[in-house]
């Protein structure tokens, strides 16, 4: 159990984190406090740069077992801060909007009572991942040569939900966040004079097209394993004046599944009708993709792991909420281990994430670094 002073300690450094915010794949300065901050725990390893700037510290039995990882996020969001505590951050159109801050916390904690008790078997890995809120960083960790070393056979996280009683934990074996694709179409022709439009090639009607066979491609509905949705998040054509014909325009589409194999066949599908729309009107295409999320789906092993550990620990839970069409990357630890997310309330009337008065709750510290150490207690000992 945490004690008084370690909760004072953790929120003083989840406040300081909190005041310096860094964006996806930014995030030198956290890593560095993390780094420095982990080195009073002693931990038997830790790893750094990790699919960026990412942390691993290890804590190691020296005996056979299972490695069981505990994940927390270093990025923050493009937001302004506009809260009014001591601590909003000093970064300007930065800040800590999602919690990641706490959830970080989540883990020094947890390597706090690690380094007073050691695990009886296997090992414990705290993962402070880059890059979460574009895609990008758990696929980048999973990929990084360096991250075999410490490969985990299980795979929990938190993350703080609004919306939910305070206290409460929505969990659930299955589809826990869908998987998402930003998709940036490009269309070229050919500019003209807006008297002679007919002298260049213009994107508009193909534009008009696209939208229209986009979003029938995914109409959203029930979130069962043949959930698609299609969002159009922004489109251009030309530029804003009255004397030129465009010549060129942009479509930003959002891809929602449920599964990562829906999501390939989404994502083939909405190129075919970019494709086709542009080459009827003599366009040229081209794609991009941006933040890239794989599904989260929860093993049904490790779902009964944590529930069981929040059983014993009197928290009460239920899949409420649950799935969620927004998008958590946490889901790449999944393919190679036994993994669960758990999302746990700060109340039904709580500021919502990515708002910019939002503030993550320090009064729930003790209540997600417990659900952790349990789970960490049944798996290893000690």
């Amino acid at each position: 159990m945490l004690s008084n002073s370690d909760l004072v300690d953790l929120i003083a450094l989840r406040r300081d984190l909190h005041r310096r915010p860094e964006l996806s794949g930014e995030e030198i300065e956290t890593a560095k406090t993390i780094v420095r901050e982990l080195a009073l725990l002693s931990p038997t390893q830790v790893l750094t740069g990790l699919g960026g700037h990412g942390v691993a510290a290890v804590f190691d039995s020296g005996k056979e077992g299972p490695t069981v990882l505990f994940r927390a996020e270093l990025d923050a969001l493009p937001i302004q801060d506009l809260s009014d505590t001591p601590w909003a951050s000093e970064i300007p159109g930065k800040g800590h909007m999602c919690g990641h801050d706490g959830h970080m916390m989540f883990l020094m904690g947890l390597g706090r009572l690690l380094s007073r008790k050691p695990v009886e078997t296997g090992r414990v890995v705290l993962m402070f991942q880059p890059a979460e809120e574009d895609g990008s960083g758990a696929r980048a960790v999973v990929g990084d040569p360096a991250y075999q070393q410490i490969t985990a056979d299980w795979a929990f996280a938190i993350h703080i939900e609004p919306g939910r009683p305070w206290g409460y934990v929505s969990t659930r074996a299955g589809l826990v966040n869908c998987a998402s694709q930003g998709l940036q179409i490009k269309l070229t022709g050919k500019t003209a004079h807006a008297a002679d439009p007919e002298d260049g090639i213009s994107p508009t009607q193909a534009v008009a097209k696209i939208v229209q066979s986009l979003e029938a491609l995914g109409k959203g509905g029930a979130l069962d394993d043949t959930f698609r949705l299609v969002t159009i998040t922004h489109l251009q054509v030309g530029e804003p004046t009255f004397g030129i014909a465009p010549g060129d325009g942009v479509i930003y589409a959002t891809l929602r599944t449920a599964q990562d194999a829906t999501m390939a066949s989404l994502a083939n599908d909405a190129r075919r009708v970019a494709i086709n729309a542009a080459d009827a009107a003599g366009l040229t295409v081209e794609f991009d993709v941006f933040d890239d999320f794989a599904g989260s789906i929860n093993d049904p092993d490790a779902t009964e792991v944590a529930t069981r550990a929040l059983e014993s620990l009197g928290i009460p839970y239920g899949d409420l909420g649950l799935p969620m069409r927004a998008s958590e990357d946490f889901g790449v630890f999944g393919w190679d281990a036994k993994a669960a997310m758990l999302c746990l309330g700060p109340g039904e009337d709580y500021a919502a994430l990515h708002n910019p008065d939002y503030d993550f709750p320090d009064d729930l510290l003790p209540t997600g670094v417990s659900i952790f150490e349990k789970i960490t207690r049944d798996l290893l000992g000690g």
